[in-house]
């Protein structure tokens, strides 16, 4: 990182500090900026959107209704060449918003009902216009079709599901301070200008808290997809890549730190493990060896490579996109699919399943005619190994955004999963005063010039 982009951020997080001091005591709720008697500037004012149906996201049954689903919610990337100018945009409303007074709080014990005048009606009004979720002249009345599509509005830009009613989550989201969410835009912000990507005509974005995947063709989003990512404890990286080839019937080569541990556990536990999940172990030059001839203690790293074979058992599934990186993760099938319709999908350890990545894979290849869908469907059914190169490679970004800006104006914030948004900002603040301090000392001013 540059001494000049640490100190910028810097002064944007003195900045920010200054303006929230003033509303210390009112602005403690809400995932929006928000000023008391005021909204959303229009630059960043979700509200011009649609409320969102609500079946857009009900548990679809089907990776086909699910990826559909998906979909329909916009077709606006979250990642493409203007998105870090357009955080930028929402952090200047969210701050201008918090000097304004900010959102009330909503009392944790607040009951809502459609059709039912509630004691706290009033106040959750005021909370969604002031951030945009509710137009200013709906300010009091019961729990009606308008409140309920504001609530939908905001679940949507909050990744829950739109259902209209205040959840315990939906609550909680609505009472997260001003001051975390403009924190999420300048971690978000910090990320992508650290970033290389070389968009092109058609590019994959995983945007990991969210734990979806987009197809960017033409700057539109034209598929998505729900992914299992990293668990808390093993993440998904932050990575650009090319992906090269979709693999049609992978083997799996174990990673050795998952050889070392929980193979190496299930061995000790039960010696006819390998040959249930339809594993061998290989040397050096690819040889079978005899699993009872290796040590299973798990005190060292491994001297063999333990590989599933392809077939229905395969826990990379039927298909695997190829992205070659340093970090040695991938996109692929699973043979866990139900997996995809909970909401809570950090299970992976680093790399990413897609849902219905047959139609990715369709997508990928759609520039070599062989490869339809029909035909990938075909060739999975042989039950052959085959890996497919790309005629054309295609741009793929993993990317870590709490908090980003859409086209449409409609500012988005997911939840600080890997908790890596204040270890940014920390230490982003200590570089700043590093560089700061060097400016007035003797032995390191040359350091700032």
């Amino acid at each position: 990182m540059s001494k000049r982009h640490a100190v910028m951020i810097a002064m944007g997080l003195f900045a920010s500090a200054s303006a929230l001091a003033q509303t210390e005591t009112t602005g403690q709720a809400g995932s929006s900026p928000a000023a008391s008697g005021g909204t959303v500037p229009a630059a960043a004012n979700p509200a011009h959107a649609a409320a969102p149906k609500t079946a857009a996201s009900t548990s679809a049954s089907t990776p086909e209704s699910r990826s559909a689903a998906a979909l329909a919610m916009t077709h606006e990337p979250t990642y493409d060449e203007g998105s870090a100018q357009r955080i930028k945009d929402a952090a200047l409303s969210y701050s201008d918003l918090a000097v304004r007074g900010g959102w009330p709080t909503i009392p944790a014990d607040a009951k809502f009902a459609l059709g039912v005048q509630g004691a706290n009606d009033d106040l959750l009004r005021k909370r969604l216009i002031v951030s945009g979720d509710l137009s200013a002249d709906k300010a009091s009345g019961a729990f009606d079709q308008d409140l309920a599509d504001a609530v939908k509005r905001f679940q949507a830009r909050h990744g829950l599901a739109p259902t209209g009613m205040v959840t315990p989550r939906t609550l909680a989201a609505m009472n997260v301070s001003v001051q975390k969410r403009i924190r999420q835009l300048e971690a978000s912000l910090q990320r992508l200008e650290n970033m290389n990507f070389g968009f092109g005509q058609r590019y994959v974005v995983v945007n990991i808290p969210a734990a979806f995947a987009e197809a960017v063709e033409n700057d539109v989003v034209v598929r998505r997809y729900r992914v299992i990512v990293g668990k808390t404890e093993k993440p998904s990286p932050t990575l650009t890549a090319q992906i090269t080839s979709v693999v049609l019937n992978p083997t799996w080569t174990v990673p050795s730190s998952i050889a070392k541990t929980e193979i190496s556990a299930h061995m000790r536990k039960d010696p006819t493990y390998l040959s249930r999940m339809h594993m061998e172990v290989l040397d050096a030059h690819d040889n079978p060896i005899d699993p009872h001839s290796v040590d299973w203690s798990g005190t060292h790293t491994p001297n063999f490579t333990v590989r599933q074979q392809n077939g229905t058992f395969n826990a990379l599934g039927a298909v695997k996109i190829d992205m070659p990186n340093a970090y040695s993760v991938y996109m692929h099938d699973t043979n866990q699919r139900n997996l995809f319709s909970d909401d809570y999908r950090f299970d992976s350890h680093g790399c990413s399943r897609v849902d219905n990545v047959r139609d990715l894979a369709a997508w990928l290849l759609k520039d070599q005619p062989k490869w339809s869908r029909a035909a990938i469907d075909a060739e999975i059914a042989t039950g052959q190994h085959l890996d497919v190169a790309m005629a054309k490679k295609v741009p793929v970004a993993w990317t870590y955004l709490t908090a980003w800006m859409t086209k449409d104006q409609t500012v988005q914030f997911r939840n600080d999963v890997y908790n890596q948004d204040e270890q940014l900002l920390e230490t982003t603040a200590e570089e700043a005063a590093f560089f700061s301090n060097a400016g007035s000392h003797p032995l390191t001013a040359h350091m700032t010039r």
